[in-house]
């Protein structure tokens, strides 16, 4: 279907109410929003109205501050524990020491090498372990306990007494 001086009057009047090209196309019919879009260009029209925008304040205006508590913390129960508990071993703290230089560079770094990594990666000096790695990874024996850290024991099971106590706090 061509452009008619109708359907061109029909189409500058629906692009100036501020219509899409789909729904000038649609309104037409016969026609596509390309061929819409095509024709508008071609004939130069601008100055189409703008799509109504929900009218927004200049600023928002800023959120009271919280209140401040000023009611004293009360302070909390501290339940002494029973003399009688078994001493708990303190856990081995790692050995941090001071390490020197590696003999294996990233050049030269094997498979059954320890790939500790010793210095700073971005200077010259950075190098690796270079001892014999376990069977288990990628350390030797002395970096693989700094790596592999066990957890710390969790707490101990409460006895009945200890329990009863806890419950009384709650009743």
């Amino acid at each position: 279907m061509g452009w008619t001086d109708e359907r061109v009057t029909t189409l500058k009047k629906l692009w100036l109410d501020g219509l899409s090209a789909s729904q000038i196309a649609k309104q037409l019919g016969g026609v596509t929003r390309n061929a819409v879009i095509g024709k508008v260009h071609r004939l130069g029209l601008s100055g189409r109205a703008a799509p109504s925008q929900p009218a927004r304040p200049a600023f928002k205006t800023p959120r009271p501050p919280r209140p401040v508590s000023t009611a004293p913390a009360t302070p909390r129960r501290v339940v002494a524990e029973p003399a009688a508990a078994a001493p708990t071993q303190p856990l081995p703290q790692p050995v941090h020491r001071i390490e020197e230089p590696g003999s294996a560079t990233v050049l030269t770094l094997g498979a059954h090498m320890c790939k500790w990594p010793i210095g700073d990666p971005s200077s010259d000096g950075f190098t690796f372990c270079g001892r014999r790695a376990g069977d288990t990874g990628p350390y030797c024996r002395e970096h693989a306990q700094v790596a592999y850290q066990q957890p710390q024991t969790g707490k101990k099971k409460a006895t009945a007494s200890e329990l009863a106590r806890s419950l009384r706090r709650y009743i």
